[in-house]
Parts: C-alpha cells; sequence; structure tokens
C-alpha cells in the first residue's frame, strides 16, 4: 500500500476535481506492475495499472489501490468492471470513497463478484491524501490552507526599508511547492498593493496553475499589478464586497476543491475568525521584527475555551526556518455560545 501511495503522490495538483489515487499489482510478493490517475477523463489508476501489466492477472495476484474503486459511469467506465474482467480475485483498499454516489458501492460490487476484498490499510494516510477532494465532495466548499511566513513574533512584515522577506530561501522554496497542489491561491486587496505578486507555479515542469483570487472592499485595484497584465491574467478573479465565507461557496460551485490564503494579515483573520481554514502550514523565520502588520489580524478569542486548539501538530526545520503544520480543531456555533454563558453563582 505504501508503493501504491508513491503512485498516487505523483497525481497530486493534475487530477482535480478527481482525486489522486495509486494502485500497485503484485504477484509473489512482488510489484509487476504500477499505475496512476494522471488527470481528470483519463484511466483511473487501477485501468492504468492493468494495462502495464499486458498479459493476463493470475488468480494468486493481488491490487492494491488508495481509494476504493469507482463504481459508476463517468468520464470513464466503472474501475469494478475492469477489475472483475481482468479475473482480478483480491484488492486490497486503502480508504472507501467519501462520495456519496461511490461510497461503499465498489466494494460492495467486487464482493458480490466473488473478488476477495481488504479495505482500511493506511486508511488515515489515503485519506489525508485527497483531505481537499474529501471535504468538496461531501460539502460542496473547498479546503483552505491558511499559509504564511512568519516573524517568532507574529508579523508578516518588517519595518519600513528594511529587507523584505522574513524566512530564507529553502522555507520559500518549500511554501512555493503549495501551489502546485490547489486549485486556487488566494490574497487581500492590500497584498495586491503592496507586494505585487505573481502567484504563479514555478520550477514546476507540467503544473497547473492554479487560479488567483483577490477580495476587495473598495474594487479600486492597481490595473498594472502582475495579476491583470501577464499572461496568465485569465486566470484571475475579483470578489468585490464579498464574505469570504461566500467566495469559497462560490469557488466550491466552480469545482474549486482546494484553496490557499497567502495573505495578508486581515484575510486571514477572517479565516480563522469564521473558522474557515482546515490547515495551517506556518513558516516562522530566526527574527522578531515588530512588523507592522499581524499575521492573524481577527477578532481573536474571548475566552481561552474558544480560542481555536489544534490538531495532528508537526515541526520540522527548513534551512533556518520551522515550517509548523497543524488542522484547526472544529467546533459548533453551539458549543462555542455555550462557552461564553457565564455560570450563576
Amino acid at each position: 500500500m505504501r508503493a501504491a501511495l508513491k503512485e498516487a503522490e505523483k497525481a497530486q495538483g493534475h487530477t482535480s476535481p478527481n482525486p489522486a489515487v495509486g494502485a500497485v499489482l503484485v504477484i509473489d510478493n512482488r510489484i509487476v506492475a504500477r499505475g496512476h490517475h494522471r488527470r481528470a477523463g483519463h484511466d483511473h489508476a487501477e485501468v492504468e495499472c492493468l494495462r502495464n501489466f499486458a498479459d493476463d492477472v493470475p488468480a494468486r495476484a493481488t491490487l492494491y489501490v488508495t481509494l476504493e474503486p469507482c463504481s459508476t459511469v463517468g468520464r470513464t467506465a466503472p474501475c469494478t468492471t475492469a477489475i472483475i474482467r481482468a479475473g482480478i480475485k483480491n484488492v486490497v483498499v486503502g480508504t472507501a470513497d467519501v462520495n456519496p454516489r461511490h461510497f461503499g458501492k465498489g466494494i460492495t460490487q467486487l464482493r458480490n463478484a466473488g473478488v476477495k476484498v481488504r479495505d482500511g490499510i493506511l486508511a488515515e494516510e489515503c485519506a489525508r491524501l485527497n483531505e481537499g477532494f474529501n471535504k468538496w465532495i461531501v460539502t460542496g466548499r473547498p479546503f483552505v490552507i491558511a499559509k504564511c511566513g512568519m516573524s517568532l513574533d507574529g508579523r508578516l512584515t518588517r519595518p519600513p526599508d528594511e529587507p523584505r522577506w522574513i524566512t530564507d530561501s529553502a522555507a520559500r522554496r518549500n511554501a512555493h511547492q503549495l501551489r502546485t497542489r490547489v486549485d486556487a491561491i488566494l490574497i487581500g486587496a492590500q497584498t495586491l498593493r503592496v507586494d505585487n505578486p505573481r502567484l504563479t507555479v514555478r520550477g514546476t515542469r507540467h503544473a497547473r496553475q492554479p487560479w488567483r483570487i483577490v477580495l476587495t472592499r473598495s474594487g479600486n485595484l492597481p490595473s498594472h499589478a502582475c495579476l491583470f497584465s501577464d499572461r496568465l491574467s485569465a486566470r484571475t478573479l475579483v470578489y468585490k464586497r464579498k464574505s469570504l465565507g461566500a467566495v469559497l461557496k462560490d469557488l466550491g460551485k466552480k469545482n474549486v476543491t482546494s484553496v490557499l490564503i497567502e495573505g495578508g494579515g486581515e484575510v486571514l483573520g477572517q479565516g480563522l475568525d469564521a473558522r474557515l481554514i482546515d490547515k495551517l502550514q506556518l513558516y516562522l523565520g530566526p527574527i522578531l521584527t515588530g512588523g507592522p502588520v499581524i499575521a492573524f489580524s481577527g477578532r481573536g478569542a474571548n475566552a481561552a475555551q474558544t480560542a481555536i486548539h489544534l490538531d495532528a501538530v508537526s515541526y520540522r526545520r527548513i534551512g533556518k526556518s520551522i515550517c509548523a503544520t497543524a488542522y484547526p480543531k472544529t467546533i459548533s456555533p453551539e458549543k462555542i455560545q455555550k462557552l461564553l454563558v457565564v455560570p450563576t453563582v
């Protein structure tokens, strides 16, 4: 299954709005064929893997696939049909497909056809591979990643007339790779005015260019900005006087499954206050700046109980910076209200 996961990782950033899936065919404990879903409309991982074997499949073979095989007709034929016709007798599945159209049906079809199916193998790793797709297909809203490079005192900027960067080049290269895995990059109007970013994918061959999203209240944006004047200007969308929640809902309707918020502090704060952030990826530079722009300049929590707590927190050193990755714990509005009630004495 780890080999199948490595195949699936090759598909990340290329298959949206489909999930990234990998498969390997094993005979006598040896991998004899591999495959992954390359992009929407192309063969799914299982079909590519079986085609790459190019021979009759013996009954002792086992097909490992990171995601439950599809069982319905879409842009391609059902993978369950291909597996059964190939004579596969043993299938190992990483995780079920959360798509309501498919959930559990593929496994059931295979078992009804006499195929021995084991499921739930490395399930958490297989599910996390498609965290963006999984949220979007269930809720209709994209998975939101908040990313920023910040000082140890929580600032996005240095004092005026000093160098722009807070993190080192190694951390910035690593952060740039996030763009290759999302459908859209979102910034606020002030970030556009001050930084004039390109928000492009660079240094990666055959990568898709994500949509570039700008939020603005006034609509007063510089027409000469790179987002409006470069060769990718058609990939730029501007939302005027729209809340972040409304923008995300509209992007979901446009089949945008994942959004990377790159700034500034006000937009990051909006996402935090509204509980719209699904994942944090923060790069901490070894510096105290006292700069004017706070990383998450929202309303903040008015009590420790209502603060956002984090799950699956991990840290790694990249160059001279520290990359912290975490997932905010979900908390319902009803629970927040209950926590805010002052008990009587």
